[in-house]
């Protein structure tokens, strides 16, 4: 376990969490703001990515679980992103439909911003599609505040109409 808060607990992927996530990456209403919902091996790649991240900086996005039963309703974390020049630690969540509008987002997000905090980093930051208002409010309740508009490539397709959101930790 990387994180622990009142109902969840965050802990690393492992290629058996395959299915679980393609219940969120592969679900064409969770992905709306993606260029596409995920191929099974786009999830598969989605996991080896982040335990690369994991190896690599000590973070990534972890497994989000339900502390009542351990299920896996999504992921949360903290992934490096560049944003035009600049590299930033980004929190970056995505939870299963039926699981949203629960504040679980929120709380996973807090969490990691938390983790940010402890490992020193000064800035934390969340980028979305600017019509993602679900995701533009999880970035707001963590305390982030609009910073701009920019153009990103996401999966390879450029994408006119992101906002970033930032917090001084």
């Amino acid at each position: 376990m990387i994180l622990e808060t009142e109902r969840l607990f965050l802990r690393e992927m492992t290629p058996e969490d395959a299915d679980a996530l393609a219940l969120v990456l592969s679900d064409p209403e969770s992905m709306k703001f993606y260029p596409h919902p995920f191929s099974r091996e786009e999830v598969e790649n989605w996991i080896k990515w982040n335990q690369g991240n994991y190896e690599k900086y000590g973070f990534g996005l972890w497994a989000v679980c339900l502390k009542e039963s351990g299920e896996m309703i999504g992921d949360c974390g903290i992934t490096m992103q560049q944003v035009e020049n600049d590299f930033f630690p980004e929190i970056g969540y995505h939870l299963r439909k039926e699981f949203r509008g629960e504040g679980y987002a929120t709380e996973a997000a807090k969490a990691c911003a938390e983790f940010a905090k402890t490992r020193g980093m000064k800035k934390i930051i969340s980028y979305m599609k600017s019509d993602n208002l679900p995701s533009r409010h999880v970035a707001e309740r963590n305390g982030m505040k609009f910073a701009k508009a920019f153009t990103k490539t996401v999966m390879g397709k450029v994408v006119e109409d992101e906002v970033l959101y930032m917090k001084d930790l």
